[in-house]
């Protein structure tokens, strides 16, 4: 039999523990989901860009098409930055778990609280492995957004002027 720490031991300890484990889990699948959207959708846009010929209701036309780029970028956010502290709970939950295997055993070994430690790095970094991409994405989503933004306000204010070259 082997001690050795696994990402099995994060889903078969308690129910704390699992459910720590599959809230990151979880958050880490949806925030990839969110990513290749966005990869999809700026990868669309790309090949199809989007040609605004006349002046009418250009602030409403510049608004849906920014839309669907700034859709559930909200997502990527709230996963950046509360999965660490979803991670440190886990970490402070299986600390308090060796304590109180210490507690049980009366005594201070490795076989002892090296289960609790394993579980409270564990979390430790499946809050990381969820937070770090979504935070990522979410700063280079966003940017792209704004520069779009930027450029359609652009477009909006020279085809008001009656400056757009329909060439471009």
């Amino acid at each position: 039999m082997t001690n050795a720490f696994s990402l099995t031991t994060l889903f078969t300890g308690d129910l704390m523990t699992l459910f720590i484990s599959l809230v990151l889990v979880l958050g880490s699948i949806m925030s990839w989901a969110v990513i290749v959207e966005k990869i999809r959708l700026w990868h669309f846009q790309k090949k199809h860009p989007v040609q605004i010929k006349n002046s009418d209701n250009l602030s409403l036309i510049a608004d849906k098409l920014i839309r669907p780029f700034d859709r559930n970028l909200w997502f990527l956010s709230m996963v950046s930055y509360v999965a660490p502290f979803i991670g440190l709970f886990g970490t402070i939950w299986g600390v308090m778990d060796s304590f109180a295997s210490i507690g049980v055993n009366q005594s201070v070994s490795i076989g002892v609280i090296a289960p609790g430690l394993a579980t409270a790095l564990g979390t430790t970094a499946l809050g990381l492995i969820a937070a770090v991409p979504a935070a990522i994405a979410y700063q280079y989503f966003s940017k792209k957004s704004d520069d779009l933004y930027d450029v359609l306000t652009e477009r909006v204010k020279e085809l008001k002027a009656g400056k757009y070259d329909k060439r471009k």
